[in-house]
């Protein structure tokens, strides 16, 4: 998998991709805009959802595509790298690199470690890195999402379809497979108390009211999430809430 790629070229896409991924659109817009901190407001996450609590929905929307755009970036950087060097060589480097951004966002070293869960990263990452795999998860996430009325149903639905979409249906190289299966399980796994209300039928509805109920911990064991706070927008968790 690994042929026609130096060790240079492998190390540079692992660095370079997890320090691009780190990057926190959320609090660099709004602290740029004189917008405050994300994290002083709403649910205190670094997401789109919660930039928009603070009533700037320009800000929101930069949010969104800087945490999507930064994972597709990447691939792209990678892609430009290994120009002629064979479908092989570049596919597995893009997906590297794709890889390491995605991490970057779950693990920003300029937030101690503490970032968001990783929707937003994860289909930027994936429809730079296989685009019919990436429009037909994000595609999915829509069906979802108008069906079930759930923002984390959607997206738990629509990653976990991806590795499907790249192996069965389009055929893509294996490190694109592996890439959207192992982003799919890290957004699973960052998505744990989403999966715990929606089991027990406490996870709000898109657009619903909100209600009163008991205290649900982040998934890092941080304070309370707010309504529309555990979605791909608004995906951070921990008790700093980077």
């Amino acid at each position: 998998m690994f042929e026609g790629l130096s060790d240079l070229q492998i190390g540079a896409a692992l660095i370079g991709g997890y320090l691009l991924g780190s990057v926190p659109f959320g609090v660099v817009v709004m602290k740029a805009a004189g917008a405050g901190d994300p994290r002083a407001i709403g649910s205190g996450n670094i997401g789109a959802t919660n930039v928009l609590r603070s009533g700037r929905r320009g800000l929101a929307a930069l949010t969104l595509l800087g945490d999507g755009g930064k994972g597709a970036l990447a691939v792209l950087m990678a892609w430009l790298a290994t120009r002629g060097a064979g479908d092989e060589p570049q596919a597995t480097l893009t997906c590297i690199a794709g890889g390491a951004a995605f991490v970057g966002h779950l693990f920003p070293v300029w937030l101690g470690f503490k970032g968001g869960k990783g929707v937003a990263t994860f289909f930027g990452t994936l429809i730079a890195a296989a685009w019919p795999v990436g429009l037909l998860a994000g595609a999915t996430w829509i069906a979802a999402a108008a069906l079930f009325r759930f923002s984390s149903l959607a997206a738990l639905l629509a990653v976990a379809l991806a590795p499907i979409y790249s192996a069965f249906l389009f055929h893509r190289p294996l490190p694109v497979t592996l890439l959207s299966a192992g982003a799919a399980l890290l957004v699973y796994i960052r998505h744990e108390a989403n999966i715990r209300r929606l089991l027990k039928g406490e996870e709000p509805r898109i657009g619903g009211s909100k209600k009163e109920q008991p205290a649900n911990l982040g998934h890092n064991g941080g304070p309370e999430l707010d309504s529309q706070a555990d979605y791909y927008g608004d995906d951070k968790g921990g008790p700093s809430k980077a």
